[in-house]
């Protein structure tokens, strides 16, 4: 074998295996057990539990269902995808035109908080996996969650569709968790929840990443009411 063979097969090789561990990548990434501290917010939940406007399975599930097609669709999920050819791309000027657009549209301190402690946490996690421009968001004012995610994404060769579910999953799953302790349900009731999640998931996706520039952009009145009415709730669990 020449060695312009054998070198073609170790970059094919390394290819494939990138490409073989982008699925794997994707699960840690969403997994519960990442290090984030995602279990420590519930994005206005909370305060929607002791107000009485969610109440039992079927208001759980009208409350995140309606955040998932009604506002991640139509904010974070296009930026996600602007954020994700940013990095393919090294593009510097849109990651931080795009951070400080979602900056803009986060409707309470609270979700505001959320976003940019998540988007910290998350870059320190990726920083000790090797992932270098993650550093600089350890500590910068414009952090975000999407970012980082779409940061991740771009360096494990995620694929973009797939990656954008991810996303909405793992959103989901925290907050059918924060549910089930909050309202109470029981476990049955999460597992229902979570399965109709991904039946909702698909279709969120695709209207998410049809979106043009001028389209992006969303307001849930309901939970910015929550998320401002949560800071001075008399007793809390979560952290929004």
């Amino acid at each position: 074998m020449t060695l312009v063979a054998i070198i073609t097969m170790v970059i094919t090789t390394t290819a494939m295996t990138e490409t073989t561990l982008a699925p794997l990548r994707l699960w840690q990434l969403i997994s519960p057990t990442l290090p984030i501290g995602a279990f420590a917010y519930s994005a206005g939940l909370e305060y929607a539990v002791e107000a009485g406007w969610v109440r039992d399975e079927a208001g759980a599930g009208e409350w995140i269902w309606g955040q998932l097609e009604e506002t991640l669709s139509q904010l974070e999920l296009p930026l996600l995808q602007r954020f994700y050819a940013a990095w393919q791309t090294d593009d510097a000027v849109a990651i931080a035109d795009w951070s400080t657009f979602l900056q803009a549209s986060r409707e309470a301190p609270e979700l505001l908080a959320e976003d940019r402690q998540l988007g910290m946490a998350l870059a320190r996690v990726l920083t000790n996996l090797g992932i270098s421009e993650a550093e600089a968001w350890q500590e910068a004012e414009t952090a975000s969650f999407v970012n980082l995610f779409a940061l991740a994404g771009s360096r494990w060769q995620i694929p973009l569709e797939t990656l954008a579910a991810g996303f909405l999953w793992a959103w989901a799953e925290n907050q059918v968790a924060a549910a089930v302790k909050l309202v109470p349900l029981g476990q049955s009731a999460g597992q229902r929840l979570l399965f109709a999640a991904a039946r909702r998931i698909p279709t969120a996706v695709a209207t998410g990443l049809a979106l043009a520039d001028e389209e992006i952009g969303a307001g849930a009145f309901g939970m910015a009411l929550a998320s401002a009415r949560h800071e001075t709730q008399y007793s809390r669990l979560f952290r929004s």
